[in-house]
């Protein structure tokens, strides 16, 4: 789930919707315990402005030491993740989510250690409200760095927003549908099937939000029945969800010997060929698949026809599918074509249901020779247009 990036909707949705949950647990704890939110700084950085003007530079100390937790934590999750991309970790993620539940460990055993029933005061206020709030910028720049921008998880704010907004595109877009199946009833089949490109994004949003809500509920009913233990719940989940990251390796690219020997062979520099490889240290274990949108990108200038070797592939999911779909639709635009070679016959049908027109049965091999023979011929048909 933190591999490279959760560049596919579905990893995006389901990372999203999980950590809001956290967020909105984490957040009507410290509403419970301490006072004050520590999920989103807007609050904070008006009774900030307030506190300012009123002269009240005890309370102005204490709101800037929240904005500064919540800045550090965003702060870390940029530098350990760079860190991680800069040294080529599997999982640049891991890190900073394995900092943010260790900090919700610390506040776990600081709800477990306070009075039930009373709120906070004094240094063990700065402690829990500081670990919380800098919990939380870690999560909300995390996700905000996987998802390239798109997604928040810690406030409901922004995702309200794009809520609105993009409930008024899909309403336009339905009256507009009505307008043309009145004109031309043939096409009702056809319109009824088609989706509006918002859909799954206001889905999304709304299921964010959601789960704020539910964890906000969640939390509230844990602190009513076992106060000392609430916030340990999400830190497990957490945990869990670190750990199926790491025990899941991750296939690598490489680039295969047959380029060395393209000479020899009288391979094109415009064709390129590459194997999906298992880590070998762990090669009994199923291998997800790696980022194939950052391996794109990484594609030799040169390179117009590639060929994608997935013979060592045991399981294709849909997931896996998505970002082959997602990889084959940027290489097009690119004015590149991909042949894919090592498919069993359902792990074709899996492909081909999630590639949608994508994917031309002529372009995948069984195995590698025909394929580049598949490859040469694709290639001198791009250079003929």
């Amino acid at each position: 789930m933190f591999v490279a990036q959760a560049h596919s909707f579905v990893q995006q949705a389901r990372l999203a919707i999980t950590l809001a949950w956290i967020a909105g647990y984490t957040n009507i704890l410290t509403i419970l315990t301490c006072g004050h939110v520590t999920s989103h700084v807007s609050g904070t950085t008006s009774d900030f402005g307030r506190a300012v003007s009123e002269g009240n530079w005890r309370f102005v100390a204490f709101l800037g030491f929240l904005l500064v937790s919540f800045f550090v934590g965003a702060a870390v999750s940029g530098f350990t993740s760079e860190l991680g991309k800069r040294r080529g970790w599997e999982s640049i993620y891991v890190l900073p989510m394995t900092i943010e539940a260790i900090l919700l460990t610390a506040f776990a055993l600081l709800v477990e250690t306070s009075t039930p029933g009373t709120t906070v005061v004094g240094d063990r206020l700065l402690l829990m409200t500081g670990v919380a709030s800098m919990a939380m910028g870690l999560q909300n720049a995390t996700i905000t760095r996987i998802s390239s921008g798109v997604v928040r998880t810690t406030h409901v704010t922004g995702v309200l927003t794009d809520l609105g907004l993009e409930a008024v595109q899909f309403f336009w877009w339905l009256a507009d549908e009505r307008r043309l199946l009145a004109k031309s009833p043939r096409l009702a089949a056809a319109a009824a099937v088609r989706a509006h490109p918002t859909s799954r994004r206001l889905a999304l949003l709304t299921s964010i939000m959601g789960s704020f809500a539910l964890g906000a509920g969640l939390g509230t009913l844990a602190f009513k029945f076992g106060a000392n233990w609430a916030m340990f719940p999400p830190v497990l989940f957490l945990l869990w969800i670190i750990y199926q990251d790491i025990s899941r390796p991750i296939a690598e690219i490489e680039e295969s010997e047959l380029v060395n020997e393209a000479a020899d062979l009288g391979l094109p520099p415009e064709l390129a060929i590459y194997h999906v490889r298992k880590d070998h240290l762990r090669a009994g274990k199923i291998h997800r698949m790696p980022n194939l949108l950052a391996w794109t990108d990484r594609l030799p200038r040169e390179a117009r026809v590639v060929i994608l070797d997935l013979n060592v592939v045991t399981q294709l999911d849909e997931n896996s599918a998505i970002e082959l779909r997602a990889a084959l639709k940027k290489m097009e635009a690119q004015g590149r074509a991909m042949v894919l070679t090592g498919l069993t016959p359902v792990q074709y049908e899996q492909l081909r249901d999630a590639a949608g027109g994508l994917l031309d049965p002529l372009d995948t091999c069984a195995d590698l020779e025909l394929a580049i023979a598949r490859g040469l011929n694709v290639l001198h048909e791009i250079q003929r247009v």
